[in-house]
């Protein structure tokens, strides 16, 4: 969906929502509060729907205009145990009337379909927030489950929340009654129930729901309409009962974003639109080479949709042949790229190293999880700096960008494909399953706004010998990027060797000559190190003495901290890192400009121990690998005790 906005406005990121406003209805209609932002979190078994009951109500709140950050957080686990803590599965949304950076710290809602749900987040729930509990599921048995020796909802122990408790399941039970389903084929649909009452709560559209259910269930009409009746009852629920006195406005942003058309967007999405709006800038078909794994399939999935766009997917038996089969589509001329997440980067980077020895362009994304191994593949990390910067035997250097927003997903990728194509090497980009699965608002470009990475291919010729004979070299290089010409098989006057042992300079005749693999190693590194990227930009409105640097997903929670801080009266400079290889030139000279350097990563230090060795800078480690992302007030209290120090 999408809505129209217009004017930029920047206000702060916080956490809790705040009453601003009051709108009195006559005699026997509820009250509604004007709030600036809501954080809700959907909790429940990984089988009660949690994930799409949070993307439908993301989908009708940015139809609505809002400024929005999402959350999604699932267990790994195809379907694990049911009413276990493992098995819960929880869907966070933050919403406001102005720009907004991270999905929120602690939910101003919690709604929990059973004690699991309840017990695994409650702990993030501050006093005096709104819990909505289905009290159906609230057994014996569910509650011992989970460690309950009695049930939080009799013992006092929620006496600090706004509790509702309601017996959704049993609703909605009653209100499909009549569409001749069985009790647990009813059941099913809660989760629209539950979402039906919180669209009425916070007055978001329903039209879109309704179309949606219709759509998804065109083939049995039956449940969609089931579902949406479902959906309604929870609407009407909200609308007659007297335990909700009051519902909530979130006027839309309207002065949030430049003047656009806006769509919501999760990063995996945007990673893929990218890919497609490069391909096409480049005027060459998009090959994916690929093997399914969490959380990177998703790109996978949306491209096998685009064959309208000149885009050919293949899903590989194994990681491996993932990505030879996209090194082969590049040495074929089309703009190639490989997705996966950390351990499947291990796997290829055998033929990283090859393409980095056969210098072509080869777009190589790494969807970032916690490992190592199989780790955790539904939680977020930034741990593979180092694996895209070295984990390649040899000499074998290859840059790096990282999107910082899922929507900057979209420009990472178009930036990604530009230094491919230009300089002819593989270009990992490094995203996260934070920044995959989660969304918010995505201005439509006009395509005028999109880089023209056309390219010219060899077409004959390129080198005259001392007998004046006009050959092909297919290691002669452009004097402003080093990168070597592009020929397409099959070329007549172009054929040349190729592959993974050393070549000779210019001709690339297999050479084992120590002098000129000493050039090329050279040569190869100086095409990274010479690659044209944009200087850093500090933000630094105060002359502060502490930065802060960032990269790829830290950028929400950094800037949410900094506005805190600066809210508060503190100075503090931030900067955030897209391209980690190779630095922008001017990294070194800011770096030295500051006291104190503190660097947040959600690895043990990976970024801070680059920085340190290349620019012998004392810089300080903020780190976390629990699998979430920061939150914003904990970042907060760490710059200002770096600020005190």
């Amino acid at each position: 969906m999408t809505s129209q906005v217009s004017s930029p406005a920047e206000q702060a990121d916080g956490a809790d929502s705040t009453l601003v406003g009051e709108q009195r209805k006559p005699a026997g209609v509820k009250d509604v509060h004007r709030l600036d932002r809501v954080i809700i979190r959907f909790a429940g078994d990984s089988g009660d729907g949690m994930q799409l009951t949070g993307d439908r109500f993301t989908s009708e709140t940015a139809s609505f205009g809002n400024d929005l950050s999402t959350l999604p957080n699932f267990p790994a686990e195809i379907r694990a145990p049911a009413g276990t803590l493992p098995g819960v599965s929880s869907f966070q949304l933050h919403f406001a009337d102005h720009d907004i950076l991270t999905p929120g710290d602690a939910p101003n809602v919690l709604v929990a379909m059973n004690p699991a749900a309840l017990k695994a987040n409650i702990a993030d729930v501050p006093r005096g927030a709104e819990i909505i509990v289905n009290t159906d599921e609230f057994t014996k048995r569910a509650l011992q489950k989970v460690g309950y020796a009695a049930s939080p909802l009799d013992d006092g122990s929620l006496d600090g929340y706004s509790l509702h408790p309601v017996p959704l399941t049993a609703l909605t039970v009653e209100a499909l009654k009549d569409f001749g389903l069985t009790r647990k084929e009813a059941e099913r649909s809660k989760n629209m129930f539950a979402l039906g009452l919180l669209s009425w709560m916070y007055h978001r559209p329903t039209e879109g729901t309704e179309k949606f259910l219709k759509s998804k269930f065109a083939k049995k009409p039956e449940i969609a309409a089931a579902n949406i009746a479902a959906f309604r009852a929870g609407w009407n629920f909200g609308e007659t009962t007297e335990d909700f006195a009051v519902s909530y406005e979130v006027a839309p942003a309207t002065t949030a974003f430049p003047t656009g058309t806006y769509r919501n967007i999760s990063g995996n999405l945007a990673l893929s639109y990218g890919l497609v709006a490069a391909s096409r800038q480049a005027d060459l078909p998009l090959f994916l080479g690929s093997y399914p794994i969490t959380p990177a399939s998703d790109i996978l999935h949306e491209l096998s949709r685009h064959k309208n766009f000149g885009v050919r997917t293949f899903q590989a038996e194994d990681e491996i042949a993932g990505i030879g089969a996209a090194l082969g589509a590049a040495f074929g001329g089309s703009l190639a790229v490989t997705t996966t997440s950390g351990p499947g980067v291990a796997l290829k980077s055998e033929t990283i190293g090859l393409a980095v020895s056969m210098e072509l362009p080869l777009l190589v994304l790494d969807i970032q999880r916690g490992g190592p191994s199989t780790g955790l593949p539904t939680k977020t990390e930034q741990a593979d700096l180092l694996q895209a910067m070295f984990g390649r035997n040899g000499e074998a250097p290859v840059p790096i960008v990282a999107p910082c927003t899922p929507a900057d997903c979209f420009d990472a990728a178009i930036e990604a494909a530009r230094i491919a194509l230009t300089y002819r090497t593989p270009v990992m980009l490094l995203s996260d399953g934070y920044l995959a699965n989660g969304s918010e608002p995505w201005r439509i470009p006009d395509i005028d706004e999109l880089p023209d990475l056309t390219v010219q291919f060899a077409q004959g010729p390129n080198h005259t010998l001392d007998d004046g004979t006009e050959v092909f070299w297919p290691y002669k290089r452009d004097p402003q990027t080093l990168a070597r010409p592009w020929a397409i098989p099959g070329t007549p006057g172009l054929e040349h060797r190729i592959g993974g042992i050393e070549k000779q300079d210019g001709t690339g005749n297999i050479s084992y000559d120590p002098a000129n693999h000493d050039f090329m190693v050279r040569t190869r590194q100086a095409k990274i190190d010479g690659i044209d990227v944009p200087d850093l930009e500090v933000d630094d409105p105060h002359g502060a003495r502490t930065l802060v640097l960032g990269w790829g997903s830290t950028f929400g929670p950094i800037t949410a901290a900094v506005r805190r801080l600066r809210a508060s009266g503190e100075s503090i400079a931030q900067a955030h890192l897209r391209h980690l290889n190779p630095f922008p030139r001017n990294l070194g000279a800011i770096l030295k400009r500051y006291d104190r350097v503190v660097i947040p990563e959600m690895n043990l230090g990976q970024l801070a121990m680059l920085v340190r060795a290349k620019y012998l800078v004392d810089a300080h480690s903020y780190n976390q690998v629990n699998g979430m992302p920061f939150k914003a007030e904990q970042l907060a209290t760490a710059l200002k005790e770096a600020i005190d120090g």
